[in-house]
């Protein structure tokens, strides 16, 4: 049983080196895109210096509620992307949107059941800027309070989002 065992972590390992390998060719290449395709809107930095967190910032589109504002987007990847979604939320103070949570969780279906892995982090980028731009009103979710305590100390993937409106 032990050489099966050995040979189940050596298969695993070489799996999770494939699944590694692919995610940073697909974030090279992200990242290489957003900073030629982008980089008058949005900026983006690698606090780490590692592929698998970035920080991006950008401003509010003008003639919007919030025209000027900054904000700044955190993106968690994980060994599966692609084909998982990454980790997004807000950093700091977040804007104040019907479907962005005070604790920087945004309720945006591509986020989640509608992930595809045809999606980019400019493409990401792009409809969070389009949902802000597209807002009439600022505000919170409804739920906002009781949520965010609920979800203190955990990731935006661990719950089941539910969308009320077809703008998320």
């Amino acid at each position: 049983h032990k050489t099966k065992k050995k040979d189940r972590k050596k298969l695993n390992s070489i799996t999770l080196l494939k699944m590694e390998s692919r995610m940073s060719k697909r974030l090279t290449k992200d990242l290489e895109s957003i900073q030629k395709n982008y980089k008058e809107v949005f900026d983006v930095s690698l606090p780490n210096g590692d592929l698998k967190l970035w920080h991006i910032k950008f401003t509010g589109a003008k003639e919007t509620i919030f025209s000027g504002e900054k904000f700044t987007l955190q993106f968690k990847f994980g060994p599966d992307y692609p084909i998982e979604a990454p980790e997004v939320l807000f950093l700091g103070k977040g804007p104040e949107h019907e479907h962005i949570y005070s604790n920087g969780f945004i309720c945006l279906s591509i986020l989640y059941d509608e992930w595809s892995a045809a999606l980019t982090v400019s493409s990401v980028c792009m409809s969070i800027l389009s949902m802000l731009s597209s807002a009439k009103t600022k505000g919170r979710p409804f739920n906002d309070a009781e949520f965010c305590k609920r979800a203190a100390g955990k990731s935006p993937k661990n719950f089941l989002w539910s969308y009320d409106d077809t703008k998320c």
